[in-house]
């Protein structure tokens, strides 16, 4: 019997811990009857999996570039070029490594994009590797976002996990720029994001009830009527007010309770008391998401044509040298996609 499309799974840079992670996520969810295509070099990764996994799952090995017709419990691995002993034990970033990883993800992309796959997962990439490499990139989502023709604004950067669940209206910018790239638009695309996301994850039992959404201010105290910037009222809240004035607020499935002191709003998050906070900026986010939900929390992109989940940590070379990689993070990016491909 041939399974819905696959997954496909890109691995991320060579050096680091991806494709270790990768192969034990992939070989997890093949074993629970999915069915996935890893990108990555195909003769080293066949080369792991086999003792792995062959009593187990269907190993085979594919086209990279589609069309895939694979049984349900099928792991097959697709060749994004040949790596070299040297960048694999570097366990560093390096020009090699860059292009491999990129080259990995613009394939399994553009698999999903073809139709040939369902939804893309990949593994923790190295962005000065990619730009060693040659090519400008401040990360996964903003390249994604170009491949498909979108402007960065386009998209949102989301971290779902058990407990908090946050979408950022800024990503990748220095610290000095942060308030002068959050416009009214940005605020409204993450607010609306994030409410059509919360919806997708149906959070709570009784599905006819409102999920809810707030806000977290960039200033302290929310500015405290400007005393500490007039950002929170002369931007954010106006470009929230922009989103609500739409579905899925205007129809009254997602309830937006206003711009809150950060540390109020991800407080009560943490509480369970509030379903999602859009944040401002990235650490605003990804420190109480690493702090509550490590290992399970998945950086999921938002606004692309299809499905984009990844894990919420970096290439950890330090971890792939001592060969201790945790796959927890990318085994929930998997099995996120899996739940919201099915919704």
């Amino acid at each position: 019997m041939t399974s819905p499309l696959p997954l496909a799974v890109s691995v991320g840079d060579p050096a680091g811990v991806g494709p270790r992670i990768a192969l034990d996520a992939a070989i997890d969810a093949a074993r629970a009857g999915e069915s996935l295509v890893v990108y990555g070099d195909a003769e080293r990764l066949l080369a792991t999996m086999q003792d792995a996994a062959a009593s187990h799952v269907r190993l085979v090995r594919v086209p990279s570039t589609g069309p895939f017709s694979l049984p349900a419990g099928t792991l097959a691995v697709a060749d994004a070029g040949r790596v070299s002993d040297a960048c694999v034990a570097s366990h560093a970033p390096s020009a090699e490594g860059g292009a491999a990883q990129l080259r990995a993800l613009e394939l399994a992309a553009k698999a999903v994009l073809a139709g040939h796959a369902r939804a893309l997962v990949t593994g923790p990439t190295s962005k000065e590797a990619v730009v060693l490499s040659g090519t400008p990139f401040t990360g996964q989502t903003e390249h994604l976002a170009r491949m498909c023709g979108l402007s960065d604004d386009a998209v949102t950067m989301m971290f779902l996990g058990p407990k908090l669940r946050l979408a950022l209206v800024t990503t990748h910018v220095a610290i000095a720029r942060v308030a002068q790239e959050i416009t009214e638009a940005r605020v409204a695309r993450a607010v609306t994001h994030l409410g059509e996301a919360l919806l997708r994850l149906r959070l709570r039992p009784n599905e006819s009830s409102q999920a809810t959404l707030v806000v977290a201010a960039l200033n302290p105290h929310a500015g405290e009527h400007g005393l500490f910037g007039d950002e929170d009222t002369r931007v954010v809240e106006p470009g929230a007010a922009l989103a609500v004035a739409r579905p899925p607020f205007s129809d009254h499935r997602v309830r937006y309770l206003g711009v809150r002191p950060a540390e109020a709003a991800l407080r009560e998050a943490a509480w369970g008391k509030i379903d999602g906070v859009v944040c401002m900026l990235h650490d605003q986010a990804t420190i109480p998401s690493k702090l509550l939900d490590w290992g399970q929390a998945v950086n999921v992109t938002w606004g692309l044509p299809f499905l984009r989940a990844s894990v919420d940590h970096g290439v950890a070379y330090d971890a792939a040298a001592r060969g201790d990689a945790d796959a927890s993070g990318m085994k929930a990016a998997v099995a996120l996609a899996v739940r919201l491909t099915r919704a």
